[in-house]
C-alpha cells in the first residue's frame, strides 16, 4: 500500500504523478481534437445545406412541387442538425475540455506543493543524520584520545624515572580527556536521540501524511477522468431526443411527396386551354373525272360504284395495320339542307341521297382554319417560343394562355386585396388619432394627419379601380375558358362529332342565327386547384416562434395555431401586429405577434427558396 512506502520509492511515485497528469493531458487533447470535428462536421454540413438551397433570382422559376418542398424542410431539418451539432461541440468544450485544463493546472499546482513538502522532510532527515553522524564520529574521536591519555598515564604511573610533575600532568590530561570524552557521549547521545525521534516521525507521519495527499490526489485525478468520460457521453446523449426528431421531420418530408398532386400541379402550370386541332378532311379530286366522262346511268353508276368502292376501301383500310396500329378513322358529320348551304372556310363537297337532297360532307375545323382563329382571336397568345425567350409581359397578361392567365390575374387581385385592407386598416388607424387629437389637443394637431390621410384614400381609391380592372379582364378568362370547357366535354360525348355552329367565343348552337354566351363559370375543381397549389415559391425561415395563446385563424389569410405549436417565421413584423409564419406541412398564414414567442436565426440572411 500507500503506507508501506519507503523514501526509495519516492521518486517512483514522482514519476507515476507526473504520467497521470501527463494522461489527463493526453485525454484533454483527444477531447479538443473531437471538438473539432464536431465543429467542422457542423460547418461541412451548414454549407451543404447553403449550397443546395437555391438563390433568389431562381424563386420565380420552380413550381411549388411536394418533392421540393420535403426537399426544402429536410434541408432545414439537416440545418437544425447541423445546429445540434455544434451545440455538442460547446458542451464539450464548456464542460468536459475546459474542466479538464483548468483541473490540469490546479493538479499540477497540488502535486508541487506535495512534492516539495516530501523533499523538505526528506532533507530535514538527513540533517538529522549528519548531526547525529557528526557528534558520534566527536565521541569516537573523543574516546581515542582519552584511551591513549589513559595508557600514557599509566605508563607514566609505572615508570620509576619518570617524575612526579610528568605523572601529574599525564593525569591532568587524562582527566581531561575523559571528561570531554563524556560530554561527547552524552552530545552523541542526545542527536542520536533527536534522530531516531525525527526518522520516526519521517517515517511514521510525515512521508505517510504526503503519500496518502499524493494518493488522494491521484484518486481524484481518476475519479475526474471518469466524470469527463461520462460528461463527454452525455454532451452527445442531450441532443439525441433533438436529433430524432429532426431524422422524424425528414422522414415526414419524405412521407408528404404526393406524386399526383406535383403532377396536377405540372397540368395546371402547363395547361394553356385551347382545343386542338381538328381532323383533315377528305379532298375528292375525282369528281371532275366523273363528270367528264358521261353522263345517264352509266354515270350513276359510276357515281354508285364510286360509293360502293369508297366503302369497301374504307372496309379494308380497317382491318390494314399502319407504323403505330390501325389507320385512325376519318369523322365525317352530315348536314341536311334543301337547299345548297353557303361555302364556309372548310373543305366540303356535294353528294346526293337516294331522295334527291344534297348533303355536305366536311370534317372539324382543320388545322389552318384553326390557327387562322388562334391568330385573328382577340387575347391570343401570339408565340409559344416567345414566352420561353421571355417575350413582352402585358398588363393584363394577355400573352399567356388563358389559364394561366387566369391564375396570374386572380394572384394579382390578392395582392390587391391585402394591399387595399392593409390601407384601410392605416386610414382606420389615422381616424382614431385624428379623433384622439381633436378630443386631446395637446398630444398632437390633427390637421398634421390630413396629407397623410388625403394619400391614404387615393391609395385606396387606385387599388379599388386597379381590383376592378383586373376583375372584369378575369371574368373575361373565366367566361371564355368555362366556354372551351363546356365545347370539350361536348366533343368528348360526341366523339368530335358536332351539330350546329360554332360562336365566335367557342360555345355552340342549334340555331344559325342565334349564339349562346353563358354567364362566367368557374368550376369547383379550378377553385380547389387555386386554393392548393400555388405558382410562387415558400420564403425562407428566418426563426422560429412558439405559440403562447391559442388562436382560431377564422380570417382568411390568417393561421390557427394551438397554444405550445412551434411555427417558422417567414416574414417579420411589419408594424402592423401580425408576422407572417409556416407549418411543418407548408401551411403558411398571418399570426398575431403578441401571441407568439418569436425567436430569429442570428445568420439569417434569407434567400433561401427551392431546388
Amino acid at each position: 500500500s500507500w503506507l508501506t512506502a519507503t523514501s526509495d520509492q519516492f521518486d517512483s511515485l514522482d514519476k507515476h504523478t507526473q504520467w497521470g497528469i501527463d494522461f489527463l493531458e493526453r485525454y484533454a487533447k483527444f477531447v479538443k481534437e473531437r471538438i473539432e470535428i464536431e465543429q467542422n462536421y457542423a460547418k461541412q454540413l451548414r454549407n451543404l445545406v447553403k449550397k443546395y438551397c437555391p438563390k433568389r433570382s431562381s424563386k420565380d422559376e420552380e413550381p411549388r412541387f411536394t418533392s421540393c418542398v420535403a426537399f426544402f424542410n429536410i434541408l432545414n431539418e439537416l440545418n437544425d442538425y447541423a445546429g445540434q451539432r455544434e451545440v455538442v461541440a460547446e458542451e464539450m468544450a464548456h464542460r468536459v475540455y475546459g474542466e479538464l485544463m483548468r483541473y490540469a493546472h490546479d493538479l499540477k499546482t497540488e502535486r508541487k506543493m506535495h512534492l516539495q513538502e516530501g523533499r523538505k522532510a526528506q532533507q530535514y532527515l538527513d540533517m538529522c543524520w549528519k548531526q547525529m553522524d557528526n557528534s558520534k564520529k566527536k565521541f569516537e574521536r573523543e574516546c581515542r584520545e582519552a584511551e591513549k591519555a589513559q595508557q600514557s598515564y599509566e605508563r607514566l604511573d609505572n615508570d620509576t624515572n619518570a617524575t612526579k610533575a610528568d605523572v601529574e600532568k599525564a593525569k591532568q590530561q587524562l582527566n581531561l580527556r575523559t571528561h570531554m570524552a563524556d560530554e561527547n557521549k552524552n552530545e552523541y547521545a542526545a542527536q542520536l536521540q533527536n534522530f531516531n525521534g525525527e526518522q520516526h516521525k519521517h517515517f511514521y507521519v510525515v512521508i505517510p501524511q504526503i503519500y496518502k495527499q499524493l494518493q488522494e490526489m491521484d484518486e481524484r485525478r481518476t475519479i475526474k477522468l471518469s466524470e469527463c468520460y461520462r460528461g463527454f457521453a452525455d454532451s452527445e446523449r442531450k441532443v439525441i431526443p433533438i436529433i430524432s426528431k429532426c431524422l422524424e421531420g425528414m422522414i415526414l418530408a419524405a412521407k408528404s411527396v404526393d406524386e399526383r398532386r406535383d403532377s396536377q400541379m405540372v397540368v395546371d402550370s402547363f395547361k394553356s386551354g385551347f382545343e386542338p386541332p381538328g381532323d383533315f378532311p377528305f379532298e375528292d379530286y375525282s369528281q371532275h373525272i366523273y363528270r367528264t366522262i358521261s353522263d345517264g346511268t352509266i354515270s350513276a353508276s359510276k357515281q354508285e360504284s364510286g360509293k360502293m368502292d369508297a366503302k369497301t376501301t374504307v372496309g379494308k383500310a380497317k382491318g390494314k395495320l399502319w407504323l403505330f396500329g390501325k389507320k385512325p378513322k376519318v369523322k365525317v358529320v352530315k348536314f341536311l339542307y334543301p337547299q345548297s348551304p353557303p361555302l364556309t372556310p372548310t373543305s366540303l363537297f356535294t353528294s346526293s341521297t337516294p331522295n334527291g337532297s344534297q348533303f355536305l360532307t366536311f370534317s372539324i375545323e382543320p388545322v389552318h382554319y384553326c390557327m387562322n382563329e388562334i391568330k385573328t382571336g382577340k387575347p391570343r397568345i401570339p408565340s409559344f417560343r416567345s414566352l420561353k425567350r421571355g417575350g413582352p409581359a402585358l398588363e393584363d397578361f394577355s400573352h399567356l394562355p388563358p389559364e394561366q392567365r387566369r391564375k396570374k390575374l386572380q394572384q394579382r387581385i390578392d395582392e390587391l386585396n391585402r394591399e387595399l385592407q392593409k390601407e384601410s386598416d392605416q386610414k382606420d388607424a389615422l381616424n382614431k388619432m385624428k379623433d384622439v387629437y381633436e378630443k386631446n389637443p395637446q398630444m398632437g394637431d390633427p390637421g398634421s394627419l390630413q396629407p397623410k390621410l388625403a394619400e391614404t384614400t387615393n391609395n385606396i381609391d387606385r387599388l379599388r379601380m386597379e381590383i376592378h380592372k383586373n376583375e372584369a379582364w378575369l371574368s373575361e378568362v373565366e367566361g371564355k375558358t368555362g366556354g372551351r370547357g363546356d365545347r370539350r366535354h361536348s366533343s368528348d360525348i360526341n366523339h368530335l362529332v358536332t351539330q350546329g355552329r360554332e360562336s365566335p367565343e367557342g360555345s355552340y348552337t342549334d340555331d344559325a342565327n342565334q349564339e349562346v354566351r353563358g354567364p362566367p363559370q368557374q368550376h369547383g375543381h379550378h377553385n380547389e386547384f387555386d386554393d392548393e397549389f400555388e405558382d410562387d415559391d415558400p420564403l425562407p425561415a428566418i426563426g422560429h416562434c412558439k405559440a403562447i395563446y391559442p388562436f382560431d385563424g377564422h380570417n382568411e389569410g390568417t393561421l390557427a395555431m394551438k397554444e405550445g405549436e412551434v411555427l417558422y417565421i417567414i416574414e417579420e413584423d411589419k408594424g402592423d401586429g401580425w408576422t407572417r409564419a409556416r407549418r411543418q406541412n407548408g401551411e403558411e398564414g398571418y399570426v398575431p405577434t403578441s401571441y407568439i414567442d418569436v425567436t430569429l436565426e442570428k445568420n439569417s440572411k434569407g434567400a433561401v427558396t427551392y431546388i
